[in-house]
């Protein structure tokens, strides 16, 4: 294992969680009104629809099956299904919808490439953040052939041990990936930079998103009439003559 390896699967990972967490906090902090998804439907609808629902679609399931299959422990797991079983799962529901998110995140890109209205009202940032989720969808896709010469598990195996030392902060996490390809690694880095990446673009709504969920648990709102007086859940008194 050389010193670049160690870097970026030993220290890199740290650096991108740290700017994620604290530059999210920082920038809800300080620019509130920076913290919005930017839409360009209002400029022109065209692809938007297909492309924004095949994205959304595709990475929520990819990253949320990356974060259960990556970080559920072996033995959770093991008395329900085989790690070989696990591995062809994966592959299937992975490259399925891959491909539904790289067609969605293909079509918004051109948008912003070849529509003139939307391209001139694009940031740097809108443009490289496609570009860095059609890159990493591609690899994500380019895995999985790759992935059917390991269909014993055993890969799938260390890249999961891999990410549980890091979240654990166990020592020895590089030399796990003493035998992952390049492929998977180079896989590995670009989606730890989109997380870098995450607090300076537009990819902040997120947070937004998953705290809907606090939204739909709210209390219900207490309302008192002022101009009566009444405490809340008492009846109000009703005009002589009022009909039923």
């Amino acid at each position: 294992m050389n010193a670049l390896d160690n870097f970026l699967f030993g220290l890199y990972p740290y650096i991108c969680l740290t700017v994620f967490l604290l530059g999210s906090l920082i920038r809800f902090d300080r620019d509130q009104y920076t913290w919005k998804s930017d839409s360009s439907q209002l400029l022109k609808a065209g692809q938007l629809r297909w492309g924004s629902n095949l994205f959304h679609v595709g990475i929520l399931f990819l990253f949320f099956g990356h974060f259960a299959g990556l970080l559920t422990p072996h033995f959770v797991y093991e008395p329900f299904i085989a790690a070989s079983s696990k591995q062809l799962m994966a592959m299937i529901s992975g490259g399925l919808f891959g491909l539904l998110g790289f067609i969605g995140v293909s079509l918004l890109l051109m948008r912003r490439l070849f529509e003139p209205r939307i391209r001139i009202n694009s940031r740097t940032s809108d443009i490289l953040l496609l570009v860095l989720l059609w890159l990493q969808f591609a690899l994500g896709l380019a895995t999985v052939p790759v992935s059917a010469h390991h269909l014993d598990g055993g890969m799938m195996m260390k890249l999961g041990d891999w990410a549980q030392h890091i979240v654990t902060f166990r020592a020895g996490a590089p030399e796990l990936l003493g035998e992952v390809g390049w492929l998977f690694k180079l896989h590995m880095f670009l989606g730890m930079s989109i997380f870098l990446v995450f607090p300076f673009t537009r990819l902040v709504h997120v947070w937004s998103g998953f705290a809907t969920v606090g939204y739909l648990m709210r209390p219900y709102q207490v309302v008192r009439a002022r101009r009566l007086n009444v405490p809340a859940g008492q009846n109000q008194p009703r005009h002589p003559g009022a009909g039923v």
